[in-house]
């Protein structure tokens, strides 16, 4: 794109930008809340901060457009879990942190102390000396020959059939120059035991000089190098990157659980979808025209924009709820289709005991004939026994004479 076209195409962005943030400020009433709000509300500093690292772009340096790619972080909720995951527990991580300088510090007083020799370290230096001297400076001529001639040196103990070379010297004088100690001060300790120790997989061991075991502090080196491995690398770093890992598990269940609470529950009521198993209304339609919070949000947006002389009674009521932040014009756990379907099952069941009891009745009043029809019966026939034993012989009486004494 021409410089021309794509400056134009840049203040316009600015000006789509200013816009932008001219109705957002205007939809949310920032500025008629007060600048202490304004100061508070963080999506409108966001934008506040974009609109000017677009002036910055736009009239200091093309550099601080890369910056607008943080905008996806943003937008985009799973990389704001991320960051999320470093600053929700930031307490803990900082804290942990401060307990490895603690470690890092004493482990370089250490070193410091006893094994201020085994910090070389190899330095990469920038090509502004040259290594071979000018040999056409005066006073240098013999000095050059004498280091770096292969001529065997006349007076010297050394064998010439085994002459050094020139470029073998010249590598050897090279590793030596390139080679530093890291620990003359106890600052340079801190510095170098922070920065190699911390980045190296076996912890600052690997940096330092490899001792022999014939050195009296080798058992000594051991240990050091161990206790920083299993200490800092294995427990304190190890400590940081689990309260991370953690949290951004957390924040993943916590996605996972409002998605699945955004499925299964209705908005505005908090039914969840098992209350309509076997329901006249399902849950979708439930969900769609019954408590659709869509309807709700209109009805609050024509109550606020309605003039209050031309309330009915129910927006009286709930722009008087509204003013004091109060929901419980919300109809929570009810639904008047669980209502009527409640009732319409109240009274089948109402229905079907009523035939059962009238049922029982017919059986009672059957039962009730039965039984008058029986004692009439046994009424008819003890009067017939009774006739026929005044009409007859009265039974013979059976007694038992006693013998009088003699």
């Amino acid at each position: 794109m021409p410089y021309p076209a794509c400056l134009k195409f840049l203040i316009y962005q600015v000006c789509n930008k200013i816009i932008f943030l001219m109705s957002f400020v205007g939809n949310c009433g920032t500025f008629t809340r007060g600048y202490k709000a304004m100061i508070m509300d963080v999506e409108f500093l966001y934008h506040l901060l974009y609109l000017l690292i677009c002036a910055l772009g736009l009239f200091v340096h093309e550099f601080f457009y890369s910056l607008l790619l943080f905008d996806l972080v943003y937008r985009e909720e799973t990389l704001l879990n991320v960051i999320k995951s470093v600053t929700r527990n930031g307490r803990s991580i900082i804290l942990t942190a401060v307990l490895a300088l603690i470690l890092v510090y004493l482990f370089s007083i250490v070193g410091y102390l006893f094994f201020k020799d085994d910090f070389i370290l190899e330095v990469d230096k920038l090509p502004n000396e040259t290594l071979l001297p000018d040999r056409t400076e005066p006073g240098e001529t013999m000095t050059g020959e004498f280091l770096y001639s292969d001529v065997c040196k006349a007076g010297s103990s050394e064998n010439c059939s085994s002459i050094i070379p020139s470029d073998q010297l010249i590598t050897e004088e090279m590793e030596e120059e390139n080679k530093e100690h890291t620990c003359e001060t106890l600052l340079m300790c801190i510095v170098t035991v922070l920065s190699h120790g911390l980045r190296s997989g076996g912890g600052v061991g690997d940096v330092l000089r490899k001792p022999s075991k014939e050195e009296p502090l080798f058992a000594a080196r051991v240990i050091y190098d161990l206790l920083f491995f299993f200490m800092v690398i294995i427990i304190v770093l190890n400590l940081i990157f689990g309260v991370i890992i953690d949290t951004f598990a957390d924040l993943r269940s916590e996605k996972q659980k409002k998605e699945e609470i955004l499925k299964t529950t209705c908005f505005i009521c908090g039914l969840e979808r098992d209350k309509f198993d076997n329901k006249t209304v399902t849950f979708e339609e439930h969900i769609k025209e019954e408590h659709n919070m869509w309807h709700y949000l209109c009805f609050i947006v024509l109550v606020k924009v309605k003039d209050s002389t031309e309330y009915t009674g129910p927006e009286s009521y709930v722009a008087e709820m509204i003013k004091e932040r109060n929901l419980d014009w919300f109809p929570r756990m009810r639904a008047m289709s669980l209502v009527s379907s409640d009732s319409e099952g109240e009274q089948n069941e109402l229905r079907n005991l009523q035939e059962k009891l009238e049922s029982t009745m017919k059986l009672v009043t059957n039962l009730s004939g039965q039984l008058s029809e029986l004692k009439d019966q046994m009424t008819e026939q003890r009067k017939q026994k009774q006739r026929i034993g005044l009409l007859g012989h009265p039974p013979p009486m059976n007694v038992n004479l006693q013998q009088q004494p003699a």
